[in-house]
């Protein structure tokens, strides 16, 4: 499952062909003991995460959304993606 960032503590990843449970574009989270799956537009879909860390992810998803989408449409053509510059 390849990185696309990591910033405060939370590591962002995306899965190769990974449209069978959620077929919303998406991407993995981690934090600590918590594991999301954070739609492209910022929606919550699965798992949870602190308020803040939530909030974190949010902001980046929103500053990055283009390259969010060009990440998911590789990775479900099963292509290398790059990573995304974290939140700063």
């Amino acid at each position: 499952m390849p990185e696309l960032a990591r910033f405060y503590g939370i590591v962002i990843k995306m899965i190769f062909n990974d449209n069978g449970q959620h077929n919303k574009p998406h991407f993995h989270v981690y934090y600590g003991e918590y594991e999301a799956s954070v739609g492209v537009d910022g929606e919550l879909l699965a798992g949870s995460l602190p308020m803040k860390q939530l909030r974190l992810v949010q902001a980046w998803a929103t500053i990055h959304e283009e390259e969010l989408y060009q990440a998911w449409n590789s990775a479900v053509r099963g292509e290398a993606f790059g990573k995304i510059a974290p939140l700063q």
